[in-house]
């Protein structure tokens, strides 16, 4: 028999208590309207758990996280930070990112202006971009998407 009181602190992950919206909103810094009424619509949005707050749902933490994962976040760009790229550039590289978006963002402020524009092309560093597409936010509505 293993005695559980010879492991040291820290050693094995407490589970953690189930949430509402509202705490799995304060807990990822995001309104609560967004995880309501935009996450919460999501097809793979996790279920919620039997058991309630009074009249609030509650989800389990660990599903709410890999939804997060799998349909939120964006994975990170590997751009080459002082190279120059263009929009068309940009789309090729794979971020999940068109050109016409790009361009479109660029139009409506969204979008930081270029760092370089000779010749008449748009160009932005890599090292611009990876920050621009930090703040972006991401919602994938399939499993393709």
């Amino acid at each position: 028999m293993v005695d559980r009181a010879d492991r040291p602190a820290g050693s094995r992950k407490q589970p953690r208590s189930p949430e509402t919206f509202e705490e799995i909103a304060e807990r990822l810094g995001r309104p609560v309207s967004t995880v309501r009424n935009t996450w919460s619509r999501h097809p793979a949005w996790p279920q919620p758990l039997e058991e309630r707050r009074g009249r609030w749902k509650l989800f389990d933490p660990e599903a709410v996280d890999a939804f997060i994962r799998d349909h939120l976040e964006r994975d990170t760009p590997a751009l080459e930070p002082r190279r120059l790229y263009t929009a068309r550039e940009l789309e090729d590289a794979g971020l999940g990112i068109t050109a016409g978006t790009i361009r479109a963002y660029l139009t409506r402020g969204r979008w930081p202006a270029p760092d370089d524009t000779q010749g008449g092309v748009n160009r932005w560093y890599g090292a611009t971009v990876t920050q621009a597409l930090e703040h972006r936010r991401a919602y994938r509505r399939g499993p393709g998407a």
